[in-house]
């Protein structure tokens, strides 16, 4: 399949100033959702083989920046580029949703990035001053690609593809970046494919943990901190229309900074959309005192932006997962 919005750059704003008034009149409006409540994390998702008009595509393009467009055709080959465009298109409409008070377009939306790197909303030319203080991370894989939503926590997710092959043996690739009890945790598993899967689990939490502390990997390198698992007295996760789903508390031993690290934060680890492992880490609610952790409420969507959402809590598609087993 080939789009007009890739294969004639040059013209491409002429292209979707004429389309823009179809667009307008057939494209549904996103449908605006409540601010996430404390300790709720909201998670959008979105497969790309689901986005096939070429309409729909010129439109998310239509929502990007100058610069966010450049960096769409700089990507070589098809696939790439509209992976990278849905990825921005995702983030701007997910945002937007929240923002009813003052009714941003996503176009209109800015972005910073902090000192380390990781994108941040930025708010300076909004003329508002009751803008709710959304934090946001977004991760992709080659079929599925997904944006979390939190107030006032910083939040990282990733997602990671349930069947990707490593071409490195395992047990080599666990000692290049894992921790020594990582490692020997995965040592201990037989079967190859269970290991495999462990891992990718492993990598997907470690990831999301450095992501939510926003310094950057080179600041934060994996070997430097161990994940580990427990039953949870207090806390866990739940995750709406699932009351079955097991409690589990993530501890990380940080070998750098253990005060700072070890104790701020906990996880959500997921079956999503029955292809991917996602992994959601928030910072505590700070108020629990010494109550114990309160449960991170998790709500998830599938969408296809302009098009469909659909919340898919307490369906197949979202399985919580209680730790490494």
């Amino acid at each position: 399949m080939s789009w007009l919005w890739l294969r004639c750059r040059v013209n491409f704003t002429m292209n979707i100033r004429c389309c823009q008034r179809n667009f307008c009149a057939a494209s549904s409006p996103l449908v605006p959702v409540p601010l996430p409540s404390p300790m709720e994390t909201h998670l959008w998702y979105l497969v790309p083989n689901e986005v096939k008009s070429d309409t729909l595509l010129n439109q998310y393009l239509e929502l990007l920046s100058p610069c966010e467009r450049e960096n769409v055709f700089r990507m070589s080959g098809d696939q790439l580029r509209k992976r990278a465009l849905l990825a921005r298109a995702l983030v701007r409409t997910t945002i937007s949703r929240y923002q009813t008070n003052c009714q941003i377009h996503p176009r209109s939306l800015k972005f910073r990035k902090n000192i380390f790197g990781k994108p941040e909303v930025d708010w300076q030319d909004v003329d508002d001053r009751h803008l709710p203080p959304l934090h946001f991370n977004i991760s992709h894989s080659s079929s599925l690609i997904a944006c979390g939503v939190t107030m006032n926590s910083p939040i990282g997710i990733d997602v990671e593809e349930k069947q990707r092959k490593l071409k490195n043996n395992i047990l080599a690739f666990a000692r290049r970046y894992f921790s020594p009890y990582e490692v020997e945790l995965l040592t201990a598993i037989s079967d190859p494919e269970f290991q495999r899967q462990e891992l990718i689990k492993l990598w997907t939490l470690k990831e999301a943990y450095v992501k939510a502390l926003g310094r950057g990997f080179s600041a934060a390198p994996f070997k430097t901190f161990t994940i580990r698992f427990r039953t949870a007295m207090e806390g866990g996760i739940h995750v709406s229309g699932h009351r079955d789903s097991e409690a589990f508390d993530t501890v990380i031993d940080s070998f750098d900074d253990p005060k700072n690290l070890a104790n701020n934060w906990q996880f959500a680890l997921l079956d999503l959309a029955g292809s991917h492992y996602a992994a959601i880490c928030t910072e505590k609610d700070r108020t629990a005192g010494g109550k114990g952790t309160l449960p991170m409420k998790l709500t998830v969507w599938r969408t296809i932006p302009f098009v469909e959402d659909e919340c898919v809590s307490g369906t197949d598609a979202v399985v919580a997962i209680a730790g490494l087993t």
